[in-house]
């Protein structure tokens, strides 16, 4: 269904059939539950927290026992959950260069990793550079951005040589 088809059968509907509609959708669907409650108390910090948290515990999880799973899908999840939301463009940068970081520390903390996990790694740092460029954010993150070349310059497989072809083509000095 198109949204115009959508547009024009919400239209037959009352004002007491949206809202039970809208109702219905908030009790059902988690992420209609999260957007309504951010649109009605738009607080973009404590989200970004939590969406924050997420990233980081794939990487350094919490509690002694907790094995580190490193699942970019879940981290790119995150990501996309706090985009949905429409946050400002800097907690969304910010969130994007935090799963640079995280991926970069993790692989100087513990040492090489495969070859996936590098190019995944190089991406989505790609990925993150483009959404600061295009959102004038470049120079409000740079220092970041420098510490995950430095994260990772140890590691093998052409990795540090990645990154920096990368941090070179979004940071001309």
């Amino acid at each position: 269904m198109s949204k115009a088809q959508l547009k024009k059968q919400l239209l037959t509907l009352n004002k007491e059939q949206l809202v039970e509609q809208i109702l219905e959708l908030y009790e059902s669907y988690k992420p209609v539950k999260e957007f309504y409650s951010f649109y009605l108390n738009p607080n973009e910090i404590e989200l970004f927290e939590k969406y924050k948290t997420i990233i980081v515990n794939e990487f350094y999880p919490k509690g002694k026992s907790a094995e580190p799973k490193t699942r970019f899908v879940v981290a790119k999840k995150a990501i996309a959950d706090f985009i949905a939301l429409k946050p400002s463009p800097r907690l969304i940068g910010d969130l994007m260069v935090t799963f640079s970081e995280m991926a970069c520390k993790f692989t100087f903390d513990f040492g090489d990793m495969w070859e996936q996990y590098y190019t995944s790694t190089v991406t989505n740092f790609e990925r993150a550079l483009k959404f600061l460029q295009k959102n004038g954010l470049l120079s409000d993150f740079k220092l970041r951005c420098e510490t995950c070349l430095k994260y990772a310059e140890p590691c093998g497989y052409g990795f540090p040589d990645e990154m920096q072809d990368v941090y070179s083509t979004y940071y001309t000095e």
